[in-house]
């Protein structure tokens, strides 16, 4: 048995602990840096800027950096933006410019921060805060469990249902996660069952793949959807609203549900005992939570405004999303009509997410107008032959290329970051109209989001894998068939669906 920590002595300077894996980080940290300085270093390529090779230098550095985890998202984009500082001063940013100086690079690596996109995803967090703060995602998840019954099916039910009812109207991934885990362990627990039983597996992995489906399928889902669009909107000069967003999304939306529904039951086969101490609990736990209070009542009032100006852009109203959420936030502080102070929000939102949203725009940026992006897209995809095959095989080169990318991910938002201007780039190249490059790219926008496979290739897929609740094959297993199905699912609404829908 190891023995305790002695305190050190009085007076004694204090000596920090190395943090766990602390070489290692340090290791890939070095290895990002180098990776990074060996772009800069190589040969200018035919057809690429100066300012382009440093940012394929850049997204190296900090496709590194994502991969790793060797530090935490908001000091890579701190290390984003001074490496970019260093290494476009003295080069102009497009062919013809004037040579930048410090100012000139810092400005075009913090242009990010002025994207009406960052504004959304940091009012969306925002958004998360207040449910949390009140309660009220708590509330409806048990609310939601309670209702559906005790029994494999339709606990497994409650989880897709829980996972809509709050991706609806919390525009966090993490956040939505976070506030279910508590209450399906508790579940578990009540049943009798081990933390590691197989209901308890087949709830968190239910609920992180469940997640990731209702990513896909509503715009204000998660950050990467919202990323994705600022790029589309800036390179095709077109939108798409949250409403048409759900309706393009949503054959594909119910049709993964009901295959995770049924992966999960034969798959994972669990099994419950007498029902009667969980549905006490259950409703012990609401009982607990005493009546709705009325900033709870507020909140609700808000966020049902919210969906119905979200629901309705375009047709009832000419505000975006961003003004309709922003307009939101907006009441949920204000005195007596809202429900938190701008000093209890503040400590609960994640910075850090805002600051590497900004960057990631910043760096997808330089990649376009650098010429970075289709230099690239010209280099691998364009030497695929895809120009002369049909749309739906495109779709499909593309899909598979983004998901194999994506097991080496931990961030949606990053990999948005990387791929996204790249397809761009590669869409504006092929024989088909405006609208059909965008629907391509589109498409992969939903692709970004298949973290189904590891749970390392999402967040939340980490915090339903930290209740050691099931193994990674267990995960692995559920998310490969899932994975299949939706790529399936993607490709047959190509061929048939989306292009009478005008997607295509």
């Amino acid at each position: 048995m190891a023995s305790a920590p002695v305190p050190a002595p009085p007076g004694t300077p204090f000596q920090s602990q190395p943090e766990p894996g602390s070489n290692r980080k340090l290791a890939f940290l070095g290895l990002a840096i180098a990776l990074y300085l060996i772009v800069l270093a190589l040969p200018q390529p035919a057809g690429l800027s100066a300012s382009g090779q440093v940012a394929l230098g850049l997204l190296v550095l900090v496709v590194t950096l994502w991969i790793s985890e060797c530090v935490s998202p908001a000091n890579s984009a701190v290390i984003l933006t001074g490496a970019a500082v260093l290494g476009l001063m003295g080069k102009p940013l497009t062919e013809g410019g004037k040579p930048m100086k410090s100012s000139d690079a810092l400005t075009t690596m913090i242009s990010g921060f002025s994207s009406t996109a960052v504004l959304l995803v940091a009012a969306a967090l925002f958004l998360a805060v207040a449910l949390k703060h009140t309660g009220l995602d708590r509330r409806v998840a048990l609310m939601v469990m309670s209702k559906v019954g005790i029994s494999p099916a339709r606990l497994t039910l409650g989880a897709i249902l829980v996972g809509l009812a709050l991706a609806l109207f919390i525009p966090s991934a993490t956040a939505r996660v976070g506030a279910v885990i508590p209450i399906m362990m508790g579940i578990t627990a009540a049943l009798g069952l081990a933390n590691n039983s197989s209901l308890a597996a087949t709830l968190m992995i239910v609920t992180a793949q469940a997640c990731t489906i209702f990513n896909v399928g509503i715009k204000t889902g998660a950050a990467q959807n919202i990323i994705s669009l600022d790029f589309m909107q800036k390179a095709f000069g077109m939108n798409i609203t949250w409403g048409k967003w759900f309706i393009t999304a949503l054959p594909f939306t119910i049709g993964m549900s009901v295959v995770l529904f049924f992966a999960a039951l034969w798959l994972l086969r669990p099994q419950v005992p007498a029902k009667e101490a969980a549905e006490a609990q259950l409703r012990e736990q609401l009982a607990h939570l005493g009546p709705v209070s009325a900033a709870e009542k507020r909140l609700i009032v808000v966020a049902m405004l919210l969906l119905l100006m979200w629901s309705t852009e375009g047709l009832l109203h000419p505000f975006d999303t961003t003004t309709t959420t922003q307009i939101g936030i907006a009441l949920l502080l204000m005195p007596k009509i809202g429900v938190m102070h701008w000093a209890q929000a503040e400590k609960l939102v994640p910075w850090g997410t805002v600051v590497l949203f900004a960057a990631s725009i910043s760096l997808g940026t330089l990649l376009s107008k650098t010429g970075a992006a289709a230099w690239l897209a010209q280099q691998t995809l364009g030497q695929l032959g895809l120009a002369a095959l049909p749309v739906v095989t495109v779709i499909a080169a593309l899909s598979i290329f983004n998901i194999v990318l994506h097991l080496g991910f931990a961030s949606a938002t990053g990999l948005a970051s990387t791929l996204i201007p790249i397809f761009i780039a590669f869409a504006e190249t092929l024989p088909v109209s405006r609208e059909t490059a965008f629907g391509i790219v589109l498409i992969q926008s939903f692709v970004v989001s298949f973290g189904f496979i590891l749970p390392t290739n999402a967040p939340q897929n980490m915090l339903c894998y930290g209740t050691n609740a099931f193994g990674v094959m267990q995960f692995a297993k559920v998310g490969v068939v899932m994975t299949l199905a939706g790529l399936g699912l993607i490709l047959l609404l190509s061929a048939t669906l989306w292009p009478m829908m005008g997607v295509l």
